[in-house]
């Protein structure tokens, strides 16, 4: 399968460059327009941001594994992210994931069968203050009871 930015995209990644001194400084907005277009990020797309930005594949490749906003298998149309770092550990964050997971029926990083939700369960999302924290999507929801996990779950029906 190949990978060509769109036109558009391309013109997104070229004002994203403009910013700064070096190509290598725009690889995280190049690798979010790709994740918008494609969905995920594939090694053809990782090969097609390096050439675009001139750059080397590894410095994407660095900044695609290191990052848990980007994917690099197909998500769900609502990727659901459960910290279950140390404060939302002892806020209840594991029953936050066991919860997510049973109403789901999927474990990590699987995506039910209707393509419609994918859940990952992650280290720190820097809400330690206002743990427990799911995302969903870009869309962060902190201070969470099991209560309010069900709101959000059933919202997105």
């Amino acid at each position: 399968m190949s990978f060509k930015f769109t036109e558009e995209n391309l013109k997104r990644i070229e004002e994203a460059r403009k910013k700064y001194p070096e190509s290598l400084a725009a690889v995280m907005p190049a690798i979010y327009i790709a994740q918008e277009q494609n969905g995920y990020i594939t090694n053809e797309v990782m090969a097609e941001i390096a050439d675009v930005l001139g750059i080397d594949k590894v410095d994407v490749l660095g900044v695609v594994t290191f990052y848990t906003m980007f994917h690099t298998k197909p998500v769900g149309k609502y990727h659901i992210q459960v910290c279950t770092n140390v404060s939302c550990m002892l806020r209840g964050g594991y029953e936050i994931w066991e919860q997510v997971k049973s109403k789901l029926g999927i474990d990590n990083m699987e995506v039910t069968p209707d393509g419609k939700f994918s859940i990952e369960e992650v280290e720190c999302m820097g809400a330690c203050g206002y743990a427990p924290m799911i995302a969903v999507n870009e869309d962060y929801y902190e201070n969470l009871t099991k209560e309010k996990v069900e709101e959000i779950l059933n919202s997105l029906k």
